[in-house]
């Protein structure tokens, strides 16, 4: 089957002199608005947070996580799955006018989350994964490609966690926007997982010569299987009897997966090892919920660390390699990569472990670790902005 692509207007130019192609693949728009708003929206909580900001910039901290997560976590798995969409089906995915509509729609989303107009908010909030369903199924449909189908399932979920933490806001259910966060929290670590699975150990094995990075059958279905029941068990509320041994036996096997993709061998390859580290905090992330559920540390610690280590550090990773191999450029990080992913794994370390070693200065810490994470992603936008809104530097399409 021969892959179609979407025709760009030639006579666009870049002030570089490419042709403009912001709107020709689904990593282009989606990596850009995402790093834009980390590296602003971020700062924004913290100085709100901290009792500094002058205006309000979001009601709760549960709004924050949430556009966090549904805001610019989903952005980059979108992004993601437009992209990898096209290459799994040889099918043609959202560009042109689509692929604008879809970033607007994202955009809405986030300016609306801004504003008093809640109800505009929740519509546009619960539309966007529906769209993007419908934009990477039909091209799975075609091509009869359901070993990935299952994404439009993940899909479906967050817009229905998306209607229920709205309505849980807007006081319609009494619903706990709390118990309906950790659940999105759940279904982006199982994302992460099955990327990180299919993808980590490929990279690993690719780029590094006697590197034997293997997946193991039974620990795959463990640690995927294992998320699916943590999934359940905290959309119902698990006690904490029950959800030690859950999430220690899971931070057992993440650790046990993990270490068959030997990350050790990968100190020379950033555009490795940033996955691996990554990886890691989706395990350390496990062990704080164990010493959570045992009452020995903050929960939010953490949610921290899945959702600043893990979640930050996985998506950047992703977004410096796959924006490097799909405009053309040489899958080797250079040093603004390597600044990038220190910064973001510095506001990891600090937002987690800084409460734990200077409790007195938690606000302090907060607002460290908001800053090296802005930074990061400014970063990104800046050294990334020019070839995701160019034609690709070989030519070809996309």
């Amino acid at each position: 089957m021969q892959i179609q692509h979407a025709r760009r207007p030639d006579s666009a130019q870049t002030p570089g002199g490419a042709p403009f192609a912001l709107w020709a693949l689904g990593m282009r728009p989606f990596y850009l608005l995402a790093s834009v708003f980390a590296a602003v929206s971020i700062p924004l909580w913290a100085l709100q947070y901290a009792g500094v900001l002058p205006v309000q910039y979001v009601p709760s901290a549960a709004w924050h996580g949430s556009e966090m997560l549904l805001g610019y976590t989903l952005a980059v798995v979108t992004g993601f799955l437009l992209t990898a969409v096209r290459n799994w089906t040889g099918q043609p995915t959202a560009s042109g006018a689509h692929l604008a509509a879809l970033a607007a729609v994202w955009l809405a989303g986030r300016v609306l989350a801004a504003t008093r107009f809640e109800v505009a908010a929740a519509c546009v909030d619960v539309a966007f994964p529906l769209v993007v369903a419908a934009s990477i199924g039909r091209p799975l449909w075609r091509a009869r490609n359901r070993r990935n189908f299952f994404f439009v399932g993940l899909l479906l979920l967050l817009s229905c966690a998306a209607l229920v933490l709205h309505l849980s806001a807007l006081d319609v259910v009494a619903w706990p926007e709390r118990t309906t966060l950790r659940v999105v929290l759940d279904v982006m670590m199982l994302i992460m997982a099955i990327m990180g699975g299919r993808v980590i150990p490929m990279f690993t094995a690719n780029a590094i010569p006697g590197a034997h990075a293997r997946r193991h059958p039974a620990v795959e279905r463990a640690a995927l299987g294992g998320i699916v029941v943590l999934i359940v068990a905290d959309a119902i509320g698990a006690p904490g009897w029950l959800m030690l041994p859950l999430t220690s036996a899971l931070a057992a096997v993440h650790a046990a997966r993990l270490a068959l993709w030997q990350p050790w061998r990968t100190v020379h390859k950033p555009l490795v090892w940033v996955l691996h580290a990554a990886y890691a905090w989706i395990v350390l992330h496990l062990v704080l919920r164990a010493l959570a559920a045992a009452g020995l540390v903050p929960d939010p610690l953490a949610v921290h660390a899945l959702t600043v280590g893990a979640i930050g550090g996985l998506t950047l990773g992703m977004m410096t390699r796959t924006a490097r191999g799909h405009t053309g450029r040489p899958l080797v990080a250079d040093r603004r990569d390597v600044a990038m992913y220190t910064l973001v794994f510095a506001a990891a370390l600090i937002r987690v472990g800084g409460p734990l070693a200077w409790p007195s200065a938690y606000v302090g810490t907060v607002l460290a670790a908001g800053t090296c994470w802005s930074l990061a992603f400014a970063l990104y936008a800046w050294s990334y902005a020019p070839s995701l809104v160019r034609a690709r530097a070989d030519g070809r399409p996309g």
